[in-house]
């Protein structure tokens, strides 16, 4: 099956590509030492939704998960829903849901307590409904999950929301109070045109 580009009326399986559907804004790779703040600023308001993309891991030694916050704007009042959750770790499935907060979280990421072994990484991708529109409040879902080299593993939906209706034009992603995201985490920046 070929696909017709709307843009240049080629035939091609590059149908998103070709079109700029999906571009890149900023990427951030964690250097040694680890970092506790992973910010992104100037967010342009060109597109219709933003995804972030991360592979990471953090330094938190007393759990093998751990959460990831999530603030826009620099926003510390109580204007987040939290979170609503389902996930999985091949056992049993959880799900739940938290009101107002001043923070969103976004589960999870693997860490270092064990049983996680150090050449593993949690992956999330999370998409920011909607972030320049100033009529509505901002929704985002993240989709993820990690492995623990056969001891356990995880996967997760989340939804959470920010109550309000400016423009995001900052994003903030911090780990567990106290920790820091590892070295070799990755933290990309994308923008979707609708």
């Amino acid at each position: 099956m070929s696909i017709t580009s709307a843009k240049t009326g080629s035939t091609s399986l590059s149908l998103a590509l070709e079109n700029n559907f999906m571009e890149p804004i900023a990427s951030t790779l964690v250097g040694a030492g680890g970092v506790n703040t992973v910010i992104f600023n100037d967010i342009p308001q060109t597109y219709k939704h933003l995804q972030i993309r991360l592979i990471g891991r953090t330094n938190r030694s007393n759990a093998s998960i751990d959460q990831i916050n999530m603030r826009f704007n620099s926003d510390a009042g109580t204007n987040y829903i939290t979170n609503h959750y389902i996930q999985g770790n091949g056992s049993a499935v959880y799900a739940g849901g938290n009101t107002s907060g001043t923070l969103m979280t976004i589960y999870r990421l693997t860490a270092d307590g064990a049983p996680a072994l150090s050449n593993t990484f949690g992956v999330i991708i999370m998409d920011i409904l909607d972030y320049a529109n100033i009529n509505k409040y901002k929704t985002i879902r993240a989709l993820g999950g990690h492995d623990m080299n056969t001891v356990s593993g995880e996967v997760f939906f989340t939804s959470a929301a920010w109550m309000s209706t400016s423009a995001v034009s900052t994003i903030t992603i911090t780990p567990h109070t106290g920790t820091l995201f590892n070295q070799y985490s990755r933290f990309s920046l994308y923008g979707i045109k609708g």
